[in-house]
């Protein structure tokens, strides 16, 4: 099967979803699901795109990830550190990482992730403890949105 790309980082037969069913715990972002394996292959292959200024969610879960940047750039924070992304920069998310991916506010950020197709929900921040616990630095509690 091939799933053509159709431009302006949409493909053929694939449905343009929101981001999470809801919340306000991100901004600007939607998800395209480019293929949905099993058997040998069980993972979802997706593609995210955040809006110039959007962000997606504060969070952290036991599956681990990877992503590629596609489009645009932006910033990450992963544990500890807050990296600046561009195209073809890629970003392991290892499994009880707090991460949170942010546009720029002139560009877009669109990124290429690969999960397991059978993982657990991911995590937010609850209560102040979380918020302590992620905020090791002042840089990071000025980069987080939740």
């Amino acid at each position: 099967m091939i799933t053509k790309h159709s431009g302006d980082f949409k493909w053929d037969n694939v449905d343009v979803l929101p981001y999470k069913e809801d919340g306000n715990h991100f901004k600007s972002i939607t998800r395209q699901v480019l293929f949905c394996g099993d058997g040998d292959l069980p993972v979802e292959f997706r593609y995210f795109d955040v809006g110039p200024g959007g962000h997606s969610t504060l969070e952290k879960h036991v599956h681990q990830h990877a992503v590629m940047i596609i489009r645009g750039k932006g910033t990450v924070m992963v544990g500890d550190q807050i990296t600046e992304i561009g195209c073809q920069d890629i970003v392991h998310i290892p499994p009880l990482t707090w991460h949170q991916f942010k546009a720029d506010r002139d560009d877009y950020l669109g990124f290429l992730c690969i999960v397991n197709h059978d993982r657990d929900r991911p995590q937010r921040p609850g209560t102040g403890s979380d918020v302590d616990e992620i905020c090791v630095s002042e840089e990071i509690r000025e980069f987080i949105r939740y």
